[in-house]
């Protein structure tokens, strides 16, 4: 079992970055890995939550009362 996290451990991983121009200064590298590091870690964006404001439940219409007061009582919060 300890063999196989060994052989794991051996095996290095290629570099994320690799400079094949000899002449970059260091202010075009640093450019070059923040804007590598600005595009993100591939991620999808968080869901976004939906205001309670527009929420689909509230553009329902609550059904008016029928009978005796029902005129009166449409216009009274609930």
């Amino acid at each position: 079992m300890s063999d196989s996290t060994d052989e794991a451990d051996a095996v290095e991983t290629p570099p994320l970055l690799r400079v094949v121009n000899p002449d970059a200064t260091a202010e075009e590298i640093a450019a070059l890995v923040a804007v590598f590091s600005s595009l993100g870690s591939g991620e999808p964006p968080a869901p976004r939550r939906t205001p309670e404001w527009s929420a689909n439940h509230r553009r329902l219409r609550a059904p008016l009362a029928h009978g005796a007061g029902g005129w009166r009582a449409s216009a009274l919060p609930r």
